[in-house]
């Protein structure tokens, strides 16, 4: 069996066709190693790439939404309508207090620029601040002989929105008289005592004193 085989060997040997099986063999080999090595690349960069799935945030609510135009808002728009000084907000009424203070400006400053009638709402709330008045604002608005218009019933007169602005402005921080504790009107007012304080301002037909 063996001596067979060695001669159909020697058979191809001399007839060239063991050399084309060998030389066909390689070609194979090579071309089997060419296309291997191209095709690992392409496999590679498929196997390691993230294939985490993307998370979409959640649409933000409107509070939100409102709390991030705060954050962003120009420094410029928080500045005073009435005046250049440093505002610092007095909160804390509650909304009977809003309408009081309203009315009180109204009563006193009806007929006064807009100017004058948060002036007049900033002079009630800088006496709640002052140990020298009451710390609740009904009791500076209602402390014997405070203001005219509560007096004769004038602050009971219809509201309007420029007052109840006005009082919101107040109670933001906005203070033209420069932390004034009285006002009068130079024409009608008797007190001399009056003008013996220390006079900020004068808006529209009221003189502001500390």
């Amino acid at each position: 069996m063996y001596k067979k085989q060695i001669t159909m060997l020697k058979q191809k040997l001399e007839n060239g066709s063991l050399e084309t099986v060998i030389k066909k063999s390689v070609v194979s080999i090579l071309i089997v190693s060419f296309m291997t090595l191209s095709v690992m690349p392409v496999f590679k960069p498929f196997m390691t790439t993230n294939t985490k799935p993307e998370v979409k945030k959640a649409p933000e609510s409107h509070t939100q939404q409102e709390a991030r135009s705060i954050e962003q808002r120009p420094e410029g728009n928080q500045k005073s309508r009435t005046s250049g000084q440093k505002q610092v907000s007095r909160g804390g009424l509650n909304r009977n207090e809003v309408r009081l203070l309203a009315m009180v400006i109204e009563g006193e400053a009806a007929d006064e620029p807009y100017k004058g009638k948060v002036a007049v709402g900033a002079v009630i709330l800088n006496r709640m601040e002052s140990k020298q008045f009451p710390k609740t604002l009904s009791g500076v608005v209602y402390e014997d002989l405070a203001f005219e218009s509560v007096m004769n019933d004038q602050y009971k007169r219809p509201l309007t929105q420029e007052s109840i602005r006005a009082a919101q402005d107040a109670i933001n921080g906005h203070d033209p008289t420069d932390g004034a504790l009285y006002f009068w009107n130079p024409v009608t007012a008797k007190s001399k005592w009056v003008w013996s304080r220390p006079v900020t301002d004068q808006i529209g037909r009221h003189v502001f004193a500390k």
